[in-house]
Parts: structure tokens; C-alpha cells; sequence
């Protein structure tokens, strides 16, 4: 992947004005929605539902790249194809059956993704990764936002970079937690090609700018 993107959290967002946030993503120069499902069960927390990711995807106008924090989460594949999801990562941690879920959502027309969270070691992918279209890697221990970032995630990049390149496959690199101006630099130069980022950009003074920002840092 050539073109490196910034994926902004509307898990970050301003809640009570969602769709003025979306039309801010959507006028910025970031190139995809990030969105966090989280059942209260996987992760201690619970966020966005199915109407809630309806009314989103009406609104939203670049990819929709959706973040499935939840147990059995073969349950929704079709769900979430319909109301509008292009990629959709599971964890996998939750999944018994990664290979057939994979096939599952590739099968529904979506971008096939698998999130490791931050004591999973890259190597268990060494058997699948051609099959994966992205991994998700996770630079926060998942559930909430605003926490700090895990030094230990460049070297997870590097890692997982390489075994990419050994096996020859085209799966490309997400992070997400903690991103920010400080490293958003690093983590692209050890290997990511997507950056999420949600109270760096919500939180800050102009969201607008600081997305513009982001992507001058990471080319």
C-alpha cells in the first residue's frame, strides 16, 4: 500500500453531534471511518449498536472500517455486511474458527481483518496470514479510549512487517490506541500503513487541522 491512512475513532466523537463529527470526516482529508463495536462481554466497555452504525453509514462517505470487539462475533458477519461495513476486523481472540470466519466475511464482499491485542504474539499468524487482508494491531489494551500507548507496538510492527514480507502475502498494517503526532512518524516507518486516532483528533483544537497535520507527519 502506497498511500498511508488516517482512520479517525468515532469512539473519540462527540456523541450528542455525531452527524457533525461524520461531516467533518467526511470534508477532512482522512481516509476512512473507524468503528468500535463493543459488547460489554469482550471488552469491559459497550459502545455502538447496529442502529447506531446505520445511521452513520447513511451519512458517511469514505470506508467504513469496523472494529468488531466481541465474543462469537460469526454471529453478525452478515449484519454488519449489510448495513454498510467494507472491512471488518475480528479479534482473534475470540474466534475458534479464524480461517472460516475470515472466509466468512470475505465472502460477504468485505475486507477481512484480525485484531491482536497487546500480550498476542504476532506468530500466531504465521499459518493464516496469507489470508488475512489486514491486521489490526492493538497499541492500547482494547475497550476504551484515551489510554496510553504501548512502546512495545514498533516492535510488534517490525515483527508482523516481516513476516508479511517471508510469506509473501499483501496484508496490510492497522494501529490502533494511543496514536498521535509523537508517533504516528515511527509507527509508519516500522511497517503500519493505517493509523486510527480518536481523542488526538476529537480532542484537539481544530480535528480538521490536526487530521491534515497527521497526514503531512506520515507522507
Amino acid at each position: 500500500m502506497d498511500k498511508k491512512i488516517i482512520a479517525p475513532s468515532l469512539l473519540a466523537a462527540d456523541f450528542a453531534n455525531l452527524q457533525q463529527d461524520i461531516e467533518m470526516v467526511n470534508n477532512s482529508e482522512a481516509d476512512w471511518f473507524h468503528i468500535d463495536i463493543m459488547d460489554g462481554v469482550f471488552v469491559p466497555n459497550i459502545s455502538f449498536g447496529m442502529p447506531v452504525l446505520k445511521a452513520i453509514t447513511a451519512h458517511a462517505q469514505k470506508t467504513i472500517d469496523v472494529h468488531l470487539m466481541i465474543v462469537d462475533p460469526d454471529r453478525y458477519i452478515k449484519t454488519f455486511a449489510d448495513l454498510g461495513a467494507h472491512n471488518l476486523t475480528v479479534h482473534y481472540e475470540a474466534c475458534t474458527h479464524l480461517h472460516r470466519t475470515l472466509q466468512a466475511i470475505k465472502a460477504e464482499g468485505m475486507t477481512a481483518g484480525v485484531a491482536l491485542n497487546p500480550h498476542t504474539n504476532i506468530n500466531l499468524l504465521e499459518d493464516i496470514i496469507n489470508d488475512i487482508d489486514l491486521v489490526l494491531i492493538m497499541s492500547v489494551n482494547p475497550g476504551f479510549g484515551g489510554q496510553s500507548f504501548i512502546e512495545n507496538t514498533y516492535d510488534k510492527v517490525k515483527a508482523l512487517k516481516e513476516l508479511i514480507n517471508r510469506k509473501g502475502a499483501h496484508t496490510i498494517i492497522e494501529i490502533d490506541g494511543g496514536v498521535s503526532s509523537e508517533n504516528a512518524k515511527e509507527l509508519i516507518d516500522a511497517g503500519a500503513d493505517v493509523l486510527v486516532a480518536g481523542s488526538f483528533i476529537f480532542q484537539s483544537d481544530n480535528p480538521t487541522k490536526t487530521i491534515k497535520e497527521l497526514n503531512e507527519l506520515i507522507g
